[in-house]
C-alpha cells in the first residue's frame, strides 16, 4: 500500500512539472522566415492560440540581423501571414483575412499602418512581387460569374459535382509606394489568364519582370494534379505558351538568374507519383526536352530557388530535413545544412544568395528562426521560443532502429519521460504519423492531437514509428506498402513494440496505439487485426478502402497505392481494409473525426463504429462539428487531446475520466 501511495505521489509530482494541455496549445511557435534581399532583416510569423476568438493567430515579426533585436510588426485580430519582401527591402507584402476575405496588404518593416492592396470578392490564394517592385502578381478565382449568381437566385444553391469549379486565375496589380485608403482610388487588378482553360497553381516572375512562368492543371480538383503543366505568360501581349506537355504533375517553376532556363518539380512521367521520387528538371525558356538534375538523389526534392551557384531544394533525410544545392552543369548535389540530425524547414536567401534564413533545430530543441552563411553553415538563432518551456520537465527523444517481420530496417522516435530509468518497464503508447509519407523527427514539438508530455509524465514511453512508406528513407522504402497497406504497416509497428518489450523497457500488458489520418487507418487496423493492445484511438482513419475511395476528394491516392479500383480488384481492397478483420476486434477504441472531412470522409468512422458496436467492443465516437481533415482551432484541439488523455488514462492506468470534455 505504501508503494502504491508513493507511486501515485511521484506521478502527481511529475504531472505538476509538465505543461498542461492548455499550456501546450497556448505556446508560441515560429515559421516562414524570410530574409530581406539586402540581408538586414528577417520577417517571420509567430503563432499563438487566441482562446477568446478560438483561433490559432499568426502575426508577423521582424528580427534585425545585426543586433538580434525583435519586434512585432502586425497586430490585427485576424492572422497576418505569408510575408514577402519587395526587391528593394523597403516593403513587406502579406495576406490577412481582417477584411473578411484573404487580401494582400503592404507595410514598411519599420512599422506603421498596413495598406490594403486588393479587394477580391473571393480572396487571394498566393502572390509574388515583381523583381522590379512595380507590381504584385497573385492567384484568385475572381468574382463569382453572373451566370452562377443568376442560377442561385432562380434555383437556390446547388453544386454540379466536377462541373462547378472555381478556377484559380492569375492577376497583376500595381504596387505604388503609397496605396490610397479609399478602395475606389486603389490600383485595379488586371486578369492575366481567363480561367476557362485551366486553374493556376505556383508561379514565378522572370528576372526582368516581363514574363511569368506558372503551373496550371485542368481544374482545381486535387485529383487532377497529374494534369499540371508549365506555361509562360508574356506580360506585353498576354500570350500564354505551354512550355512542355508531359505526364504530370509538373509544377513550382523557378527562373535561372539569367532568365534563360526554368527549373521545376516533376514526376518525370512516373504514373505512380504519390510514392515515387519527385525530381527537379531544367528546361530552356524556348522549350525542348527537360533535363533531370536530381536523378541520383533518392528522395523527394522540393524546389526552393535558383541562385548564382546552383538550384536549391529541401528534402527529408531519416528523421531530419536539410537544404541542398544541385549544380545543373555537373548534376552534383551538395548538402548545405548540418549536422545529420538537424531539421531545417525551407529557406530564403539574400539577393546574392550568400546568406539564408530558415526555421530549424537540433534534436531535443524547439524550432527557432536562424540566419547563416550559405557557404559555411553555422546557424545564429534570432528567436528564443524554447525559453517558454524552461520551467517544465520535458521528454527527450532518440532515434531507435529495429527489424520488421520481413527484415526491413525500421526507425522510430522513442520519447522518454523526464527521469527515464532504463532498468524499469513502462507502459508503451504508439503514436503513428499520417501521410503515409509523413515523418517523425527528433525536434521538440508542442503537443497536438495527443498529449504526449502528459502521457510521459504519467509514466509512459511513447514510440513514433517511421513505418514503411514514410518520407526520408528513399523511394524503395516509400513503395514497400504499395498493395501492402495496413499489413506491412502493422508489422512495422508491432515489431517495434516487440523490440522494446525484448529490451525490458516496455510492459507488454499495457500497450496502446493512436494516430490521425493514415495513422488513424493503421490504428483502425490494429483494433481489428490484433489483441496485443489495451486501447486504441482512431483519428480520421480509413476503415474500408472502398468506402474511402468513393467518398474522398483524392481518388488517385488509392488507385496508386493499391494499383486498382475496387471494381477491378475487390480482393486487394478487402485485404487491406480494417473492417474485413472486425470479427477479431476486442480492443476498446476511441474514434475521432471532423464532420466536414473530405480527405478521409466520416462514413469510414461510422462504419467502424457500427461494426465495433455490433461486436460488443467498447467504443466511443466523437464528431467535431464544422471541421475538415485537420482539427485546427484551439478549443477543439483541447477537446481532442483531453478525449485522448481520458481514454488512455482509463484503459492503460485504470483511472476514471477527469476532464470536463469527457462528460457524456
Amino acid at each position: 500500500m505504501a508503494k502504491l501511495s508513493l507511486g501515485l505521489f511521484l506521478a502527481a509530482a511529475a504531472l505538476a512539472q509538465t505543461p498542461t494541455i492548455e499550456q501546450s496549445l497556448g505556446m508560441q511557435s515560429v515559421a516562414d522566415a524570410q530574409i530581406s534581399p539586402d540581408g538586414r532583416y528577417v520577417a517571420y510569423t509567430v503563432q499563438q492560440a487566441n482562446w477568446d476568438e478560438d483561433e490559432f493567430v499568426q502575426q508577423i515579426w521582424i528580427a534585425v540581423v545585426a543586433t538580434g533585436e525583435r519586434y512585432q510588426l502586425t497586430s490585427a485580430k485576424k492572422s497576418s501571414q505569408n510575408p514577402k519582401w519587395s526587391a528593394d527591402s523597403k516593403r513587406i507584402a502579406f495576406t490577412s483575412e481582417r477584411d473578411g476575405k484573404r487580401q494582400i496588404y503592404v507595410i514598411h518593416p519599420s512599422g506603421g499602418e498596413a495598406q490594403q492592396l486588393t479587394s477580391e470578392e473571393n480572396g487571394v490564394s498566393s502572390f509574388e512581387w515583381a523583381p522590379d517592385g512595380s507590381a504584385i502578381a497573385y492567384t484568385s478565382s475572381g468574382p463569382e460569374p453572373k451566370a452562377k449568381k443568376d442560377r442561385k437566385e432562380k434555383y437556390g444553391d446547388f453544386e454540379i459535382v466536377e462541373g462547378d469549379y472555381a478556377m484559380l486565375r492569375l492577376w497583376s496589380i500595381q504596387a505604388p509606394a503609397e496605396i490610397p485608403g479609399d478602395p475606389k482610388k486603389r490600383p485595379q487588378p488586371e486578369a492575366l489568364t481567363d480561367g476557362a482553360q485551366f486553374s493556376v497553381g505556383d508561379f514565378a516572375w522572370s528576372p526582368d519582370s516581363k514574363l511569368i512562368a506558372f503551373s496550371a492543371q485542368r481544374d482545381p480538383d486535387i485529383s487532377s494534379s497529374n494534369t499540371a503543366q508549365i506555361y509562360i505568360l508574356d506580360l506585353g501581349d498576354k500570350h500564354v505558351r505551354k512550355l512542355l506537355d508531359s505526364h504530370g504533375p509538373n509544377q513550382r517553376p523557378r527562373w535561372s538568374p539569367d532568365g534563360r532556363q526554368i527549373a521545376f518539380d516533376t514526376s518525370n512521367g512516373e504514373p505512380f507519383y504519390y510514392y515515387a521520387n519527385a525530381r527537379i528538371a531544367v528546361l530552356p525558356v524556348t522549350g525542348g526536352e527537360p533535363r533531370i538534375v536530381t536523378a541520383n538523389f533518392d528522395e523527394d526534392a522540393g524546389l526552393v530557388d535558383w541562385g548564382p551557384d546552383g538550384i536549391y531544394f529541401t528534402a527529408y533525410q531519416k528523421g531530419a530535413a536539410h537544404l541542398f544545392r544541385a549544380e545543373p552543369a555537373t548534376l552534383a548535389v551538395h548538402r548545405i545544412t548540418g549536422p545529420d540530425p538537424y531539421y531545417a524547414s525551407g529557406a530564403s536567401f539574400t539577393r546574392d544568395h550568400r546568406m539564408m534564413a530558415s526555421v530549424g533545430a537540433l534534436p531535443n530543441h524547439f524550432s527557432e528562426v536562424f540566419v547563416s552563411s550559405v557557404q559555411d553553415f553555422a546557424p545564429r538563432y534570432l528567436t528564443a521560443v524554447g525559453e517558454q518551456w524552461k520551467q517544465f520537465h520535458l521528454t527527450t527523444r532518440e532515434m531507435i532502429e529495429w527489424k520488421s517481420a520481413d527484415g526491413t530496417p525500421i526507425q522510430g522516435v522513442l520519447v522518454k519521460p523526464a527521469g527515464y530509468d532504463p532498468s524499469r518497464k513502462y507502459p508503451l503508447l504508439v503514436v503513428i504519423h499520417g501521410g503515409p509519407t509523413g515523418m517523425d523527427t527528433l525536434v521538440s514539438p508542442a503537443d497536438r492531437y495527443y498529449p504526449v508530455e502528459r502521457f510521459a509524465a504519467k509514466g509512459a514511453l511513447i514510440l513514433e514509428p517511421n513505418y514503411r512508406g514514410s518520407a526520408g528513407y528513399g523511394e524503395k522504402f516509400r513503395s514497400l506498402n504499395v498493395r501492402n497497406l495496413g499489413l506491412g504497416d502493422y508489422a512495422d509497428v508491432i515489431s517495434g513494440v516487440d523490440y522494446l518489450i525484448a529490451k525490458g523497457v516496455a510492459d507488454k500488458d499495457r500497450v496502446g496505439a493512436m494516430g490521425w489520418s493514415e495513422g488513424g487507418y493503421i490504428s483502425a487496423f490494429i483494433t481489428t487485426y490484433s489483441d496485443r493492445f489495451r486501447a486504441v484511438s482512431v483519428g480520421a482513419g480509413i476503415s474500408d478502402w472502398m468506402t474511402y475511395y468513393v467518398n474522398t476528394d483524392i481518388h488517385p491516392f488509392t488507385r496508386q497505392y493499391l494499383k486498382a479500383t475496387p471494381w477491378d480488384d475487390p480482393e486487394i481492397y478487402q485485404k487491406t481494409s480494417p473492417i474485413f478483420y472486425v470479427k477479431n476486434a476486442k480492443t476498446p477504441t476511441l474514434i475521432q473525426h471532423g464532420d466536414q472531412d473530405k480527405r478521409v470522409p466520416p462514413p469510414d468512422s461510422f462504419e467502424l463504429y457500427q461494426a465495433l458496436k455490433d461486436r460488443g467492443v467498447p467504443v466511443k465516437f466523437i464528431l467535431y462539428k464544422g471541421f475538415g481533415h485537420p482539427i485546427n482551432k484551439p478549443k477543439q484541439q483541447r477537446a481532442v487531446m483531453e478525449h485522448n488523455y481520458d481514454w488512455f488514462a482509463k484503459y492503460i492506468w485504470g483511472e476514471e475520466p477527469q476532464q470536463a470534455a469527457a462528460t457524456n
